[in-house]
């Protein structure tokens, strides 16, 4: 048997629509993993042995007194 569903009127759809409970908790939830994935992707980057060469050499020369 199938739970009965109230006909959705345009009032009803109104009420429903306009309620943002959770809005912002999925808002964050989707920064959260943008930004997991940012980080991903910039580890993936950063171990690379070019990226690792050209950020040594720039330690190395700002470290360096001439």
């Amino acid at each position: 048997m199938t739970p009965h569903l109230p006909r959705l009127t345009r009032a009803r759809a109104a009420r429903l629509f306009a309620d943002e409970s959770g809005a912002a908790t999925a808002e964050y939830a989707i920064a959260t993993m943008a930004a997991v994935a940012f980080a991903g992707l910039l580890v993936i980057i950063m171990r690379s042995d070019e990226v690792r060469g050209i950020l040594t050499d720039l330690v190395r020369r700002a470290l360096t007194v001439q």
